[in-house]
């Protein structure tokens, strides 16, 4: 092999290049787009997943504000006809007799209302983070499958 060999442009065919060139382009087109579609479904996924938790949310605060509204109404209504049924006592017995069981039915209401608004506030909290949690199982599975 000679020095004029080595140093020989006559190997080099600049339309193979070209060619190689234009393969290279048209795939990192084709994985762009593909790239593009991926992240705009996933982006819109994304969005519905946001809309569908701030709706949950805002029906939850509405239904737990509904629920201590209730409960104030309900103790309230316990304090006045505890306060009818104190303008009627005759003896010192009486009055301890219903200050004990309106003290006992309040006890008694205020427990079922705590249980009742944590039930709600739990309905609530597993309701709103089901949107989030179905995405984010999708997005797993889609993973996998890739």
């Amino acid at each position: 092999m000679n020095t004029k060999d080595i140093f020989s442009f006559s190997s080099f065919d600049p339309s193979k290049m070209q060619e190689s060139f234009r393969d290279f382009a048209e795939k990192g087109a084709v994985q762009s787009k593909e790239a593009y579609a991926k992240m705009k479904s996933a982006t819109e996924e994304a969005t519905k997943t946001v809309e569908a938790t701030v709706q949950t949310a805002q029906a939850g605060t509405v239904e737990l504000g509904l629920k201590a509204i209730d409960a104030m109404r309900t103790n309230a209504d316990l304090s006045l006809s505890h306060m009818e049924a104190l303008l009627g006592v005759k003896s010192m017995a009486e009055l301890v007799e219903l200050q004990t069981a309106f003290i006992r039915k309040q006890a008694e209401v205020t427990i079922e209302q705590a249980k009742s608004i944590q039930e709600t506030a739990k309905k609530v909290a597993e309701t709103m983070t089901k949107p989030g949690k179905e995405a984010a199982e999708k997005v797993m599975s889609s993973l996998k499958v890739a």
